[in-house]
């Protein structure tokens, strides 16, 4: 079973892959609009033979849903229509994590914002591996 975690941003989304135990981080898309970004992540999800995408849903530390939420919970329904099979995970706090892992790295402010977003999909989708028990 191979897994695309997705991290999405205002204007990136963050990729990782899995083929079910260990999540890695791919990249970084950016993106103008959801079609445009739908249209790329396709080629991704083509070139990886993926079977299932882990879309992280950031909650309010409270658990309501915020904008961001349903902005995601939307582009959740558009994948869904083209038939892809979408699990939700619990974001909150994966970009802090991130920004934290990577600064005990010591990488600069430039290396952190280029790798944010992936490393953030990585976090996401590796939490849904642990999870499910993978």
């Amino acid at each position: 079973m191979n897994y695309l975690g997705l991290d999405l941003g205002a204007k990136t989304l963050g990729l990782a892959l899995s083929k079910g135990v260990i999540a890695t981080s791919l990249k970084t898309i950016r993106y103008e609009n959801i079609d445009n970004l739908i249209e790329e992540l396709e080629k991704v999800i083509k070139e990886y033979n993926i079977d299932i995408l882990v879309l992280g849903l950031p909650k309010n530390m409270n658990n309501t849903l915020g904008p961001k939420a349903l902005e995601t919970l939307e582009f959740k329904k558009k994948l869904e229509q083209l038939n892809y099979k979408v699990e939700l995970q619990d974001e909150r706090l994966s970009t802090v994590s991130a920004h934290n892992y990577m600064i005990e790295a010591d990488l600069s402010r430039k290396k952190r914002k280029e790798k944010v977003d992936a490393l953030a999909a990585t976090i996401i989708l590796q939490t849904f591996l642990d999870r499910k028990g993978n």
